[in-house]
């Protein structure tokens, strides 16, 4: 019998695998869309990230009493358990941050008060936790590596502040916060990129929440998805000063090396996002004191799309921009995950509204008709 006629696309590259009204990724107009609303649109009207979860969520933007209640719930939520904060304690304090948020995240799920209920109301009020816990998590284990006590959550901060007030113990700048709250707005979701396609792959098996995000967060660890912009930021640590960009990226290009935080597979033109995050980028370094690595950004840029017609993506101003505002370079990933669990719950609550297993094919290039032979002859 002959194998089967089947479809193939390396990386399963422009298949659809499924429908979705949350996220909308126009490649051909540079356009990203949440629930219908225009990510220009959102962060032209100072929408805050709590509105963009609720929208992703819900379907629809709340009106003020909505916003104040959801936002509320969000920063009740954030203290971890004991028995979570007492593991990020007994760590390697070298352990790789997106390996500590892995375990976590599915420690988490095991005090959860909901755990063992998978209803939709029980699954809002879990994904309602993961948003608020998991950047406790990220900023607890980074105060603990460097010998300090986590800090207790400040009910009254927006996600943004509360970030930084985890981290630092001292609530950031005007400019920090609104910078920050851009930043998560523009990572909350960005339709079936791997990490969110492996959570609905694992809800589709009607597995619990916790086990979804936990499957996206192992997606998200690989280089290939999360952690461009560190690498980016490592690049531009590496080149130092102003005066070298040019030949730096010059020889790099020479060399075949590929230059992180460039191109997209969907995109075709510039990442909307990008263009938001060259802007704050620049106003942090003039903030901070510091414009070298935005202007070495500009160089870079200009370089890399005169020489290979690549347009910069998420990762590549976002990087300056976190390291401007302070933020370690180790902790780029875990912060994507900060933002993108939005996303993924959104998802993961889509996926079970109206589940279908995700089994794809595989087509097979092995041999078909291979003759045993027995132990005893080999």
């Amino acid at each position: 019998m002959s194998k089967e006629t089947v479809n193939f696309a390396a990386g399963l590259e422009d298949v659809v695998a499924n429908t979705s009204e949350i996220c909308f990724v126009d490649g051909r107009e540079g356009r990203l869309v949440y629930q219908g609303y225009d990510i220009h649109d959102l962060i032209g009207g100072n929408a805050t990230f709590e509105e963009v979860i609720y929208l992703l969520w819900h379907g629809d933007l709340p009106n003020v009493s909505q916003l104040k209640a959801f936002t509320q719930e969000i920063a009740e939520q954030r203290e971890l358990h004991p028995d979570v904060l007492k593991f990020l304690k007994s760590i390697p304090k070298d352990a790789n941050a997106m390996e500590v948020l892995r375990t976590a995240v599915s420690l988490a799920g095991l005090y959860d008060p909901d755990a063992g209920d998978d209803s939709m109301e029980a699954n809002v009020r879990k994904a309602t936790r993961l948003v608020a816990q998991i950047p406790t998590m990220v900023t607890s284990f980074e105060r603990i590596r460097n010998g300090q006590e986590p800090i207790t959550p400040d009910a009254s901060l927006s996600a943004a502040a509360s970030f930084f007030y985890l981290l630092n113990g001292t609530k950031p700048s005007e400019f920090v916060e609104k910078a920050f709250n851009i930043a998560l707005i523009l990572h909350a979701d960005h339709e079936l990129n791997a990490s969110t396609f492996s959570a609905r792959v694992t809800a589709g098996t009607l597995s619990d929440m916790y086990s979804c995000i936990t499957s996206a967060v192992g997606t998200l660890k690989g280089p290939l998805h999360g952690g461009a912009n560190e690498q980016v930021m490592r690049m531009l640590l590496e080149i130092g000063e102003l005066s070298k960009a040019e030949s730096y990226i010059e020889n790099a290009l020479a060399n075949k090396k590929k230059i992180m935080g460039f191109g997209h597979r969907v995109y075709r033109t510039e990442d909307p996002r990008a263009t938001h995050l060259r802007k704050l980028s620049k106003e942090a370094g003039e903030l901070a004191g510091d414009t070298r690595w935005f202007e070495m950004s500009q160089v870079i840029e200009r370089i890399v799309k005169e020489k290979k017609g690549l347009n910069p993506n998420v990762d590549f101003y976002s990087a300056s921009m976190y390291y401007s505002m302070g933020l370690p370079t180790h902790l780029y990933t875990p912060i994507f995950a900060c933002s993108r669990i939005s996303g993924w719950t959104a998802h993961v609550l889509e996926q079970l509204r109206n589940n279908r297993l995700i089994r794809p094919r595989a087509e097979y290039t092995g041999p078909t008709h291979r003759e045993f032979v027995p132990l005893s002859q080999r």
